[in-house]
């Protein structure tokens, strides 16, 4: 028996183990290091995880609003305005920013949630180049039937961390966006 091992084992053997590891960031990390071994790509592994992740649970909260015929979008901009303030009114602009949408999208969005009679548009009596939109009744009755589910998803897809892993994970991406710029408008 021969104990010596060819290139080509070494080769079988560390693609062997790029399935092994912890997540697919750890693969692609492994790869680099391989092919460029002189790049530190350590923050590559920190945004990619943050760009899979984030992709992993837009598409499971999609999923969710798929099953009640709506958008996570559409829920998004229903759900702003509910928690605005007590008349459930938010000017265009204002929404745009909560919405971290261009005015352009958020017109578009806005058209197909009249559409749908979900929001009211309409045009601030003190000041006619202000555009105001109010959720309907049934818009609020909508984002009350979808709110504990929404959650509940919510909580289903982050079952993988503790209370405490949460909590770090919350501090320390709060920490990055505060950084990016991401600040609150109030």
């Amino acid at each position: 028996m021969n104990d010596t091992l060819t290139n080509d084992d070494l080769t079988n053997a560390t693609c062997a183990n790029d399935t092994a590891g912890n997540d697919a960031v750890d693969q692609i990390l492994r790869q680099w290091a391989r092919a460029r071994p002189d790049v530190d790509c350590s923050a590559m592994g920190v945004a990619g995880r943050i760009s899979r992740a984030s992709r992993l649970l837009e598409k499971g909260i999609k999923e969710y609003f798929a099953g009640h015929d709506l958008e996570p979008w559409e829920f998004d901009v229903l759900a702003t305005l509910f928690r605005s303030n007590p008349d459930h009114r938010l000017c265009m602009s204002d929404l745009a920013t909560a919405a971290m949408v261009s005015s352009a999208a958020l017109t578009n969005r806005v058209d197909r949630l009249v559409a749908r009679g979900l929001v009211h548009r309409e045009v601030a009596p003190t000041n006619r180049r202000m555009v105001l939109i109010t959720l309907t009744d049934e818009g609020r009755e909508v984002v009350d039937a979808l709110l504990e589910g929404h959650v509940a998803n919510e909580e289903r897809l982050l079952s993988g961390l503790t209370d405490e892993d949460r909590e770090r994970l919350s501090g320390l991406l709060s920490k990055l966006l505060t950084s990016l710029g991401d600040v609150g408008s109030c």
